[in-house]
């Protein structure tokens, strides 16, 4: 603890990544940190029950390693010494439309371990903090609450080997408590039954489904690079994202948006993977050794959840992670949103103890950016509904460009790996140096090796 601390206890709700990193930064302020979820989570290296996406593709790049390194700062040479991948961002093997990027080194690190190995490392350093403890297989039944709901001051819960049965339900103080648990997130409900007013909810439709199989690996399979990333566009909807995961092991992770997607039979999900406008990816797994049966899971729709515009909030509730946003995992924002709202964290708790309506604007104001870029993206699908306004349209049609010219362009590369990893602002995009490689004369779209 480096800090004194504000108060006795902080309890954070959901033990995934987002409240991982909650805990990590809280237990720099409070006596004790208590992370309770529904689930077993410690010594966990699956996909479970709560994170279903655990097992499919994600990243950790950018940004979200910058502020990682500073919570954990040995995470990349651990994961180095785990034999996980860690490499530049630019220098994959980045498609669009059977196009490949100029490789550029960026300085950005991207890290493809399987999330519940990410998930594992984080809790476990976590854990091992003197003044931290998981609470496991234990049920959140409500909040507790001041006699004028002004401020909550715990949490009921209930071992969930025993749901159903009253009697063993039981009561946790709390001097600040963290909702971390998700997009099934009650907070909603709980504010309506205290007397406030539930956040608006903005919903942006993609229909996404990810269908995910994992091969051993072979050393010749990537060619040293770290992954194989054919990003989907208007022309061509269906993505692919084929990439290392540990030392014996790589992930094929296979999108398609509004209602188009993978199979999970295997013939089905090989045919999908050689209808994409890259042959890089089908070559690879055409003869490959499979290590798993193809599983899929849904996307319907990204949420938001508007808490930055309540003007009032019961005092000592913070909510973050998807249980604010949740982004459609194709940019791979998730783990990097939730690392920077805890950094916000921690400076409204380096300041005293934060205010509700304070802290969840400031929330607002870093999801604002990612939601943009991703939400402005998906419009781009002619499935996606909503208002397409200009802004929109023109942007879409100058990162289309954007992506061609990273095609013979190194800088472009670079820029776009930067906004992409919420390094950058979209303003970036503007600079003169950017601007020029985008308006440059296109010559034949084939495909660049």
């Amino acid at each position: 603890m480096t800090h004194q601390p504000l108060a006795d206890r902080a309890v954070v709700l959901g033990g995934s990544i987002a409240g991982t990193f909650a805990a990590r930064v809280l237990s720099e302020f409070y006596r004790e940190v208590v992370v309770v979820d529904r689930d077993q989570v410690l010594s966990v290296s699956d996909p479970r029950r709560g994170t279903p996406q655990g097992g499919h593709a994600h990243g950790l790049h950018a940004r979200g390693c910058q502020i990682l390194e500073k919570l954990f700062p040995t995470l990349l040479d651990d994961m180095r010494l785990a034999e996980l991948p860690v490499g530049d961002l630019g220098e994959q093997r980045w498609y669009f439309n059977a196009r490949r990027f100029r490789s550029k080194r960026t300085g950005l690190s991207s890290v493809t371990a399987r999330r519940p190995v990410l998930e594992e490392y984080f809790r476990a350093k976590v854990a091992a903090l003197p003044n931290v403890t998981f609470l496991e297989r234990t049920e959140l039944l409500g909040l507790l609450s001041t006699p004028d709901s002004g401020r909550v001051t715990g949490v009921r819960l209930r071992p969930t080997a025993v749901a159903g049965d009253a009697e063993d339900a039981f009561e946790l103080s709390a001097d600040l408590l963290v909702d971390a648990t998700g997009r099934g997130s009650r907070t909603p409900v709980w504010l309506e039954e205290l007397g406030y007013e539930r956040p608006v909810e903005q919903r942006m439709t993609i229909g996404l489904a990810y269908t995910t199989r994992l091969y051993r690996s072979r050393p010749e399979m990537l060619d040293g690079t770290q992954f194989i990333n054919s990003i989907a566009s208007r022309e061509s909807p269906r993505g692919g994202f084929f990439g290392q995961v540990d030392r014996d092991t790589c992930i094929l992770s296979l999108t398609g948006m509004h209602g188009d997607h993978a199979p999970t039979d295997p013939d089905g999900f090989l045919a999908f993977a050689k209808s994409l406008p890259i042959t890089d990816i089908y070559d690879r797994i055409r003869d490959a050794e499979p290590l798993t049966q193809p599983v899929s899971i849904r996307f319907p729709a990204s949420v938001r959840r508007h808490y930055e515009r309540l003007s009032r909030l019961p005092e000592r509730l913070l909510v973050l992670g998807d249980a604010v946003c949740s982004l459609n995992p194709n940019y791979s924002q998730g783990m990097t949103v939730a690392a920077m709202e805890v950094m916000a964290l921690r400076a409204h708790l380096a300041r005293g103890t934060p205010s509700s309506v304070a802290f969840m604007r400031d929330v607002g104001r870093i999801v604002d950016r990612p939601w943009f870029l991703s939400t402005t993206s998906d419009l781009k699908y002619a499935g996606a509904k909503g208002p397409r306004p200009l802004t929109a349209r023109v942007g879409n049609a100058y990162v289309t460009r954007l992506h061609y010219a990273a095609a013979r362009d190194p800088a472009v590369t670079d820029a776009l790996m930067r906004v992409a990893g919420l390094v950058d602002g979209p303003t970036a995009l503007a600079h003169p140096r950017v601007l020029l490689g985008a308006l440059r004369r296109q010559r034949g779209r084939g495909s660049t090796r």
